[in-house]
């Protein structure tokens, strides 16, 4: 029990700074470990190598990526290639499909399953391949399905489950804070406390920084929101969140529609494939069926 305390102490900072979307600053915190065991040392390359990805620098990973690699860094191969090459997708799921039914309970694949499957607006299949596992990460990516399916009731059950665990956990208080911001009401204000307190720990990112500001669009704090979404803009201008985000809150404001179709345009050229502009392209399509079906005739009339 001792050493696997230290182990998890040894990788605090990594993990937080990843899921914090702090990327760059969880490689750096990566390559600060000495002589680290071997068990140590595939979880830090497993979290490296997911930065990585997150930083759409995927040729790191599939050319470090081999068959001498540890099992339990193999699939994350896997997701490199579906991410990064769109007519692979299809060989890719048919390889993962196989790979669950083979190794269920590799904790990496279960997690590189759910979030392609997700991609692929899969959400049954992500849930119940994520069942397989016990970790903090695989319930907290439950309750993202969840949210995403409108039951935050189960959505609670499972954040109890994360709090009998780790109640301190970044994880545990960034799923606390999805469960606020869905809420609403006196519970964005809550979400905010968490993640302002998560800022004034490991420093500001763009993913705690959209987390604020969807906390202050639902509290029509719109100066606040805007604030907080700029900074966000700073750090990462393609991070696809914060155009989501500043798409919406210029419609709220009143702006002209040329600003927000700036960050629209923006969106589509840095994140073509972003579930935004999946469902829009949808809804667009949709429109003009319609305006076709009842559009008028050009039938000539007889004199």
């Amino acid at each position: 029990m001792a050493r696997q305390q230290q182990d998890v102490d040894e990788l605090f900072e990594v993990k937080n700074y990843f899921y914090i979307g702090n990327y760059q600053q969880c490689i750096n915190e990566a390559q600060k470990l000495r002589k680290p065991s071997s068990e140590i040392t595939v979880q830090r390359d497993i979290f490296t190598y997911r930065s990585y990805m997150a930083q759409n620098k995927y040729l790191v990973v599939l050319d470090e990526i081999n068959g001498a690699s540890p099992d339990e860094i193999q699939p994350l191969k896997l997701l490199a290639e579906y991410l990064s090459s769109k007519p692979k997708r299809e060989s890719v799921l048919a390889q993962l499909d196989q790979q669950i039914s083979a190794n269920a309970n590799n904790e990496t694949l279960i997690l590189v399953a759910a979030t392609i499957y997700m991609n692929e607006n899969n959400l049954e299949a992500a849930y119940r391949v994520l069942h397989a596992s016990e970790s903090l990460e695989a319930i907290a990516f439950i309750i993202d399905i969840l949210l995403k399916l409108d039951r935050v009731d189960i959505a609670r059950k499972k954040l109890k489950e994360m709090q009998d665990k780790d109640d301190d956990a970044t994880l545990t208080q960034l799923a606390q804070a999805w469960i606020n911001v869905a809420t609403s009401g006196d519970k964005l204000q809550d979400a905010y406390y968490i993640y302002q307190e998560l800022v004034d720990k490991y420093g500001s990112t763009p993913l705690l920084l959209n987390g604020q500001a969807v906390t202050f669009i639902g509290q029509a704090k719109y100066e606040e929101a805007e604030a907080a979404l700029q900074e966000a803009l700073d750090k990462d201008a393609n991070y696809p969140d914060t155009l989501v985000n500043m798409i919406v809150l210029q419609r709220l404001i009143g702006k002209t529609p040329e600003i927000a179709n700036r960050y629209l345009s923006q969106l589509k050229d840095a994140n073509p494939e972003h579930p935004y502009i999946k469902d829009l392209k949808q809804k667009e399509s949709e429109f003009s069926r319609i305006c076709q079906q009842y559009s008028p005739s050009n039938t000539s009339i007889p004199a």
